[in-house]
């Protein structure tokens, strides 16, 4: 009896509370919602790529649960902007994601909307590259109506993909001469070839690739002075056997837009996505590819910046790569196996395991570059340089081949770990050379021991080791060299009279001080 007494009770004072409650009474809006900002920006999109997804606060500041009639768009079911309340999609067929009716929102509480678009340029009626897309989301109507602008830059592109099966979703993927006995074998690799009216990329609209873009034997690949290229995730560009790829880049009198220099990077222009490493693939010049150069480029949020893959022993260089930047790879900034490479003017910074790895031996020539790493966002294992003479198989069987020259004069060769390069040989002819380079390298283990005898000048000549260079600003890959360097003046006059201008375009002979990397001080001297 005392239970249910006790039960009768407690439930008297439940109805009671309850009926005194208004939580369910919800007054219309009288247009005193609050936002957190007056304007969504949805940051620059291509052509028919969605873009991320934005958000607006929406705060009732009123003691009153109200109810919002309406909240739509402006432009009504042809609005190109997509909404979702809370969760909510809004009225279906033609009118979701546009039109919202009956939102509630609780005294002194918020509700979050969030906006997408994916807009076609052509549909606009845009007779430049570029257009700017507004509309706004209107929250009720008459005298309570309140607006949020909604504002959206659209560039046009060209873009460049493999097909698809539309019955079993198969992409199409690259046949090439993987083994090089002349016969083309199939691979897993998602791309096509490019066709011929394809191989010359300008500056008048940005590329989109999608898969890897493949340059067929003989053929070469062309990018003029100011051309974009976009790579959507795990894309990328492979140069196969007697295939070429020139990049045309030329100096920029504004070192902000870089507008003469052709810039590769990912395919999301949001600013979030701005710095962050792997987001596509590679530059492949596969084995037999041949005569390929890089000029004045910016090569940027890869996984690997550039892959060189053999040709180590070609009359010519298999990569020359001058006054370029290779910045916030996953993995390697430059890759060589067994290859050929020169390079000048060179700066690579932020690799999530070596900013340059000569790898298997080869052939690599490096003049006044700034190779550094300071990657800070996770463990790396590879120091700034590494240079080796061989690779392990599945089984751990041991593979060498000569390393005819590494050759680094008047370089920076740096970063946040120490030491910042190592050299590693397995096999009996491994030749290399630091002249007049400001390297760090500071491990009593190593040092004075087989390749690191600092002391012996067949291997090293007039070197600064664990000295200040003095970066800019090395983790945002600001790798201007300052006041204080230890880079100034310790370069060799033989060097510069090869590199005559650093990679802004300044004479080092001019000057009158050889400074070690792609900068000379003087440069930014008032």
């Amino acid at each position: 009896m005392k239970r249910l007494l006790s039960f009768s009770l407690c439930f008297g004072i439940l109805l009671f509370w309850s009926s005194c409650r208004n939580d369910f009474e919800f007054t219309p809006s009288k247009g005193n919602l609050e936002f957190a900002q007056d304007t969504i920006y949805l940051d620059t999109v291509f052509t028919n790529i969605g873009s991320s997804t934005y958000n607006l606060k929406v705060y009732n500041r009123s003691d009153d649960d109200i109810v919002i009639p309406t909240i739509q768009f402006e432009n009504g079911v042809n609005s190109l902007y997509r909404m979702n309340i809370d969760g909510n999609t809004g009225l279906e067929d033609a009118q979701e994601g546009k039109f919202f009716e009956d939102v509630e929102l609780l005294a002194n509480d918020s509700l979050f909307i969030f906006i997408e678009t994916t807009i076609d340029i052509s549909t606009l009626g845009a007779l430049e590259n570029q257009f700017l897309y507004t509309d706004k989301i209107l929250f009720d109507s008459g005298n309570n109506q309140q607006d949020i602008d909604v504002v959206t830059l659209v560039k046009d592109a060209v873009f460049i993909y493999p097909s698809k099966d539309d019955t079993t979703g198969i992409v199409e993927t690259l046949s090439f001469d993987v083994d090089g006995d002349g016969t083309p074998d199939e691979t897993t690799l998602e791309g096509r070839f490019l066709t011929d009216d394809e191989l010359t990329f300008t500056n008048e609209k940005p590329y989109v690739i999608y898969g890897y873009a493949g340059v067929g034997s003989g053929k070469t690949l062309t990018m003029e002075a100011g051309a974009r290229v976009h790579f959507h995730a795990d894309s990328g560009i492979i140069v196969t056997d007697n295939a070429s790829l020139q990049i045309n880049g030329a100096l920029s009198t504004d070192q902000e837009t870089l507008e003469n220099e052709v810039i590769l990077e990912g395919d999301r222009l949001e600013p979030l996505y701005e710095d962050i490493p792997g987001q596509w693939g590679t530059i492949w010049l596969y084995n037999g590819s041949e005569n390929n150069t890089i000029n004045y480029a910016t090569i940027k949020n890869a996984t690997i910046g550039v892959l060189s893959e053999g040709n180590q022993n070609a009359p010519t260089d298999k990569l020359t790569i001058t006054n370029t930047q290779i910045y916030n790879v996953s993995s390697f900034g430059i890759l060589g196996r067994a290859t050929s490479i020169r390079a000048e003017n060179l700066v690579i910074n932020n690799a999530g395991q070596s900013s340059f790895a000569g790898t298997y031996g080869g052939k690599y020539n490096v003049t006044h570059s700034t190779i550094a790493n300071y990657w800070n966002s996770s463990f790396r294992e590879y120091p700034a340089l590494l240079i080796n003479d061989y690779i392990l198989d599945e089984n751990n069987t041991i593979f060498t081949n000569d390393l005819t020259e590494a050759n680094f004069n008047n370089c920076i060769i740096y970063g946040n770990d120490n030491p910042e390069f190592i050299l590693e040989n397995e096999g009996d002819v491994f030749n290399y050379k630091f002249t007049n380079c400001l390297l760090r390298f500071n491990d009593n283990n190593l040092q004075g021991n087989g390749n690191y005898n600092f002391d012996d000048t067949a291997f090293y000549i007039d070197n600064v080791f664990n000295e200040n260079p003095d970066f800019e600003d090395p983790y945002e890959s600001l790798m201007k060299i300052g006041e204080d360097s230890s880079a100034k003046g310790i370069g060799s006059a033989t060097y510069s009279n090869l590199v005559l201008n650093d990679i802004l375009g300044a004479s080092r002979i001019d000057s009158g001080s050889f400074d070690a990397g792609a900068y000379n001080f003087s440069t930014f001297e008032d």
